[in-house]
């Protein structure tokens, strides 16, 4: 109650005047259409709690007194309003008259104008073909030669004109489009000339690809004609050098438009009409189309590019040098393998000499010299193998020839080929190998016909072909009547011969090597005495091993050395005359032919002296002696009587060789002299052997009573003179020690002999206390073995007991002997 009393108590005045203006402004703000109202009303309700109240009260009084002073207005303006609308309505009439009036006036001039209309546009519209046309003539002109030179362009790359054609690129890229690049075809064509670039680029490489493969397949043709015509120079130039005037300056070949010995491009004068009529020579452009080259070069030049080609071609041409160099595995079987292999090379080089000098600068003097190089050295090693595997002189004598023309042509093309020269020494000693194998199988085929008898010589035409072939002189020889024998056998002039081939042979590798007279000397006398001291020498002394060689042979063989030894000097007289160089000259190579054939002489004659005693060994394996016989068959063993006859026989082999001379009487007779007493002296140890055996245990007196008798004969053999020659009885002394040990035992001297012993002048001095102990101890053993079988007879039992005594005194006195022999060493 009592806020509702307070509530209706009416406000200060003050509180209401600061409503009123609080409320004022609120509305001002409502009014005023600029001022957000969101923020005004919030003020309104965000107040007192009765603000909305009053508020409204406020507003509504506020919208009354405008509604009074709209009511106001348009009391005011009412009568005019009126007015106006009357009017508004007077007109209305009047302006739908004016419509029809213009409406019909616009149809009119619309009917009159639509003609000129048309026609204006025609104007318009040929003006503006008119100005096109005009404008399209002026682009027109500056396009067409742009579109004429384009074409060009393209005719030009039709017909592979790629220089012309990069020319005018040029000339499109400079000038032309520049001119109209506005357009898009231009666009279009200058995009289009750095592929067309590209594709020059890569058509001329694939023509200089085309090129180098051609020229691979050319190659060998182009060596073939180099290589003949420096063999064709080569031969005019030495035929020339033979004559005595040199008139002919005229260079007879020429790959590349020049002389070998031309370098510098200058030309030569011209020739006579004789000249001119000779064979055309050929060039490398007439077997070869070098324009793929230049026009590569020339367009990788114009593009800026020229280093790029220059290493893809230097490049390029080193793999082929590489395939060129490659051999072929059997190259070595056929002259034609060496010819081709040799051919390719030259061919390659030969263009590279070309494109030397016909180029500026695409391959170097630098880069040739650095290939020939690489080159040479795998040249060197492929011909050091192939021609290690080949065995064929004269296929090595080609290969030889090839070498020098294949030097000769490139040393002409500015090559350096000194290492060719010295490789050529290295197979000079291959090819003498070769020969010497050869001439080996020559002389063994020489040896094997051979009948080792002397030549019979019927005629003197006969006798004159003889002395032709070897040089025999003999004086006594030549006096002698028709027909009549040489010494030697048919071998010795063919062997002689064939060493003058083997010369010849030699000495046609040591042509045209580039080497002094002095020089071809050396290496004739050096090869020579290889032939000699090694082919010749170990032929014979394998055939003096042959065991079909009789001793009959071995004396020819020796006859024969000694002819041999003695034509040395005329083959050192016969190279002298080949070389021109004087024996006399400082460090001249003599021959060694004397220590060669003295040599196959001593060996011939210690074959004989062997198969002298190999025989006197198979006769004494004959020998079949009854050891325990009682008493001796009173005559020689057949064994032994069949072997003096043997040595008889053969003897005299020896006196009745020709003795034509003084040397061939002194040589046989040392011979046979040396043979004989060889011969006794291993029958004599074979027969000391035999008795000393020791498997042979026990020996009877009979036993060496027939052994006594078969020493007998050998001794009466060596007292009968077998060989002329020996002096007293030298040859009986070969048997002393067998005789001195058979008289001991056959007299029973023991007591001499021991008490002489170690005297200068004892009766036994050959007989040794150890032989003579062994033989009694064999003897002592058999008179045991026969006293058992004769135990029958008392008496013979006690003169066997008193030999048996005096045996085993004596072997104990040879015993104390032997060991004081024994103990004194």
């Amino acid at each position: 109650m009592e806020n509702k009393a307070m509530k209706a108590l009416p406000d200060p005045p003050e509180e209401d005047d600061r409503e009123e203006k609080v409320y004022g402004n609120v509305l001002a703000e409502l009014e005023s259409v600029d001022l957000p109202l969101g923020t005004t009303l919030r003020s309104v309700y965000d107040d007192q709690p009765n603000a909305h109240k009053r508020f409204m009260e406020k507003l509504d009084a506020r919208i009354r007194n405008h509604d009074r002073e709209i009511e106001k207005m348009c009391n005011f303006h009412h009568q005019g309003f009126v007015d106006a609308i009357t009017e508004l309505l007077k007109v209305r009439a009047d302006a739908e008259k004016l419509m029809g009036q213009v409406t019909d006036t616009n149809q009119r001039l619309q009917e009159a104008g639509r003609e000129v209309t048309t026609q204006t546009e025609e104007v318009i519209r040929c003006r503006i073909q008119q100005r096109n046309m005009a404008t399209t003539v002026e682009k027109l002109q500056l396009c067409i030669p742009v579109l004429e030179m384009y074409s060009k362009l393209k005719e030009q790359l039709e017909f592979k004109r790629y220089y012309a054609a990069l020319k005018t690129m040029e000339q499109l890229e400079t000038f032309y489009i520049p001119r109209v690049s506005h357009y898009r075809f231009c666009q279009i064509m200058a995009e289009t000339l750095p592929k067309l670039r590209d594709e020059i680029k890569d058509v001329s490489m694939s023509d200089l690809k085309d090129f180098l493969e051609s020229i691979r397949k050319h190659s060998d043709k182009i060596g073939e004609t180099a290589m003949r015509q420096a063999q064709q120079h080569r031969t005019f130039i030495s035929a020339m050098q033979k004559q005595t005037s040199l008139g002919c300056t005229k260079p007879l070949y020429s790959l590349n438009g020049r002389t070998p010995t031309q370098h510098n491009g200058h030309d030569g004068e011209e020739g006579t009409e004789e000249e001119e009529a000779e064979e055309e020579v050929l060039t490398a452009h007439d077997l070869v189309d070098f324009s793929p080259v230049y026009r590569c070069l020339h367009i990788y030049t114009v593009l800026g590019d020229r280093e790029t080609f220059e290493n893809y071609y230097r490049k390029q041409r080193k793999k082929q040098a590489r395939l060129v160099l490659q051999p072929q595995s059997n190259m070595h079987e056929t002259v034609e393998g060496y010819r081709k292999y040799f051919n390719q090379i030259v061919g390659f080089f030969v263009v590279e000499d070309h494109i030397l000098h016909a180029t500026q600068g695409l391959v170097t003097r630098a880069f040739t010299d650095e290939l020939w190089n690489m080159a040479l050295s795998k040249i060197i090693a492929v011909l050091r193998t192939h021609s290690s595997y080949c065995d064929d002189p004269d296929l090595v004598l080609e290969l030889k020839n090839m070498i020098v023309i294949f030097a000769d042509t490139l040393q002409g093309y500015g090559f350096t080929v000194n290492r060719l020269f010295d490789l050529l020494f290295e197979i000079r000693d291959q090819y003498n190998e070769t020969l010497l194998k050869k001439w080996a199988s020559v002389f063994r085929e020489i040896f094997e016909q051979d009948n080792y008898s002397p030549i019979p010589v019927e005629t003197e035409e006969e006798y004159k072909s003889i002395v032709c072939r070897f040089p025999f002189h003999d004086a006594d020889i030549e006096k002698q009547p028709f027909p009549k024998k040489l010494p030697m056998s048919h071998s010795v002039p063919q062997i002689y011969t064939q060493v003058k081939e083997f010369i010849y042979a030699s000495l046609k590798f040591s042509e045209s090597l580039h080497r002094s007279s002095t020089e071809i000397d050396d290496m004739l006398r050096k090869s020579t005495n290889l032939l000699l001291t090694r082919t010749l020498s170990g032929c014979l002394q394998n055939l003096i091993k042959k065991p079909h060689i009789g001793l009959t042979e071995l004396v020819q063989i020796i006859i024969n050395t000694t002819h041999l030894e003695q034509a040395c000097k005329y083959l050192e007289e016969f190279i002298t005359n080949i070389t021109n160089v004087s024996p006399e000259t400082i460090h001249t190579t003599r021959l060694y032919g004397l220590a060669t054939f003295k040599d196959a002489r001593h060996a011939a004659e210690g074959e004989i002296y062997t198969k002298l005693n190999q025989k006197i060994d198979e006769f004494i394996q004959l020998a079949d002696y009854e050891w325990g016989m009682s008493e001796s068959d009173g005559r020689a063993s057949g064994y032994l009587m069949d072997l003096i006859n043997f040595l008889r026989s053969t003897f005299q082999v020896f006196t009745h060789l020709p003795n034509n001379n003084n040397d061939h009487a002194a040589m046989s007779g040392k011979v046979a002299q040396t043979a004989c007493m060889s011969a006794c002296k291993h029958l004599a140890s074979s027969l000391m052997q035999m008795l000393l055996d020791p498997d042979l245990k026990q020996i009877s007196l009979g036993a060496i009573q027939q052994f006594n008798l078969d020493v007998i004969q050998c001794e009466l053999f060596a007292s009968s003179e077998p060989v002329p020659g020996f002096q007293g009885d030298t040859l009986q002394l070969a048997f002393i020690d067998l005789r001195q040990l058979l008289d001991l035992f056959m007299v029973w001297d023991w007591s001499t002999y021991l008490a002489d012993y170690g005297q200068p002048s004892s009766k036994y001095l050959r007989v040794n206390p150890s032989t003579a102990l062994a033989l009694l101890e064999k003897v002592n053993r058999g008179m045991k073995d026969t006293s058992k079988k004769n135990n029958i007879f008392s008496q013979f039992r006690k003169n066997d007991r008193d030999k048996q005594r005096l045996i085993e005194t004596v072997v104990k006195q040879l015993r104390s002997l032997v060991n004081g022999m024994s103990q004194h060493s």
